[in-house]
């Protein structure tokens, strides 16, 4: 009995088994990679959107230093920019942080670029719920602002249930 209610808990997180040679198998992979990517678009847009503002608040009373940081901002996005054309002539067929340092690198190199990633990716969540609860809460009356933590820990965990769900898939 015990061991069915642990395949029944099992079968409610992650799903029941699917049939690699059903046809609406490939449907649901592809659909997967397709949210997948958009997901991952969060990655750089996380950047792109909160990091600049953050940098020029950091800069406080030293206004003077903006349009160098924008000049230092600009120069990262060129050498990332050029670093990315390099890499994809020397992997035409893609492969990620870890694949190219592991290959180019070696195996201890590419481990921490493994770990580093996950750790991005991490953060990258974070602070992109964070943000976006903190734009539905700026609507909402603040006496419902002590739900915000809440909210944030309810959507991390409907993704950490999701991703689950994807892996399994």
């Amino acid at each position: 009995m015990e061991n069915g209610r642990f395949a029944s808990l099992k079968d409610v997180l992650f799903g029941k088994p699917k049939d690699p040679l059903d046809p609406k198998v490939f449907h649901q992979i592809s659909l997967v990679a397709f949210l997948a990517w958009v997901g991952l678009g969060a990655d750089g847009l996380s950047s792109s959107a909160y990091g600049p503002e953050e940098a020029y608040l950091a800069l406080g009373q030293h206004q003077l230093l903006a349009l160098p940081l924008a000049m230092m901002m600009a120069a990262t996005v060129f050498i990332i920019s050029a670093s990315y054309a390099q890499i994809i002539e020397l992997f035409p067929t893609g492969g990620g942080g870890y694949l190219v340092a592991t290959k180019l690198l070696g195996e201890k190199a590419g481990l921490v670029s493994g770990s580093a990633l996950v750790v991005d990716y991490i953060l990258t969540i974070t602070i992109s719920v964070a943000s976006g609860a903190d734009a539905l809460f700026s609507f909402l009356p603040p006496s419902v602002h002590g739900l915000k933590l809440f909210t944030q820990m309810a959507f991390i965990l409907g993704l950490i249930f999701l991703n689950l769900r994807g892996t399994k898939e």
